[in-house]
């Protein structure tokens, strides 16, 4: 069956898109851009992936590259969650003025801390440490007996972590 140049178009966006997702978590498999072009980068891509898994290196994408690629992509969807290191160092002190995504993360905990529990700190999640999240973060600190200084070092941190753990596992409402 001939395929229009639309369909022809979508079918290579979506491997294009496929390995893309592969190529996030697997190094050897280069990053492209899915734009529905059959270019010399989707190739490259596809003859990585190829070789990756023991495929015929063609660079082209035959039904049993297709199916590999549709069957690693999947079993990537469908595996356990990897983790995420948020936190940059031991050493790393987190304090009023930063702002971003670990700021984001800290505030996204007090958040369901304090959603759970009536005497914890609750905080609006904006990115920015602003007075609300150190004024939490003390609060937090004194709620766990440690040092209330409104920075979150990795004692702080890891305290954060395992109660919202707690949370998740124990379903504290």
């Amino acid at each position: 069956m001939a395929f229009s140049a639309s369909q022809k178009k979508q079918h290579i966006m979506e491997l294009q898109t496929y390995l893309h997702a592969i190529a996030l978590i697997n190094e050897n498999i280069p990053g492209i851009v899915p734009d529905g072009v059959y270019s010399k980068e989707t190739a490259a891509a596809v003859k990585a992936f190829q070789k990756e898994y023991g495929l015929p290196q063609t660079g082209t994408a035959d039904p049993a590259t297709w199916n590999k690629i549709v069957s690693v992509y999947r079993s990537y969807l469908m595996a356990a969650p990897m983790p995420y290191a948020a936190f940059p160092s031991a050493s790393f002190v987190a304090h009023k003025g930063e702002h971003g995504q670990l700021v984001y993360i800290i505030q996204a905990m007090l958040q369901d801390i304090g959603g759970k529990y009536d005497n914890a700190p609750k905080v609006e999640v904006c990115g920015d440490y602003d007075d609300a999240t150190c004024d939490a973060v003390r609060r937090f600190q004194q709620w766990c007996g440690v040092p209330q200084n409104g920075d979150v070092d990795s004692g702080t941190w890891n305290l954060l972590v395992s109660c919202c753990e707690h949370i998740s596992h124990t379903g504290v409402k």
